[in-house]
């Protein structure tokens, strides 16, 4: 998947907002105002904070998971690592590119779908 595709995706999930809190360099998106990706957008000059922080600047993106399932992927895809600037426990970077797009879309629904299941009851039963 590229970036487009990944976007483009995420936003087809009923109800997902995207904006842009932390600056032009990450996209987040949303469920009821819950954050659970975030898109490392990148800069063609290396000036964002993000590049100039990570020696790393492959196309990413941070998903919420359970801690669980963060070691899982950790263990088994070299392509998951946990999320810089983010909860390390509960947030990996997946690097998208380097992976199948069915996997990457499997781990969008369910950072998704792990956040809805956090809602308040009344709230979540829109997305049930």
């Amino acid at each position: 998947m590229n970036i487009e595709e990944v976007r483009e995706y995420t936003l087809s999930i009923p109800c997902v907002t995207e904006d842009q809190p932390f600056g032009d360099d990450l996209l987040v998106f949303r469920i009821e105002g819950k954050i659970f990706m975030c898109l490392w957008l990148g800069s063609t000059d290396g000036s964002d904070r993000l590049t100039a922080r990570l020696e790393d600047a492959r196309p990413r993106c941070a998903m919420k998971l359970t801690p669980e399932r963060n070691e899982e992927l950790r263990e088994q895809y070299s392509a998951v690592t946990p999320a810089w600037h983010w909860n390390k426990k509960h947030w990996s970077d997946v690097y998208y590119e380097s992976l199948d797009e069915k996997l990457v879309k499997e781990w969008i629904r369910e950072s998704y779908d792990l956040v809805v299941s956090k809602l308040p009851k009344a709230v979540r039963q829109k997305y049930i």
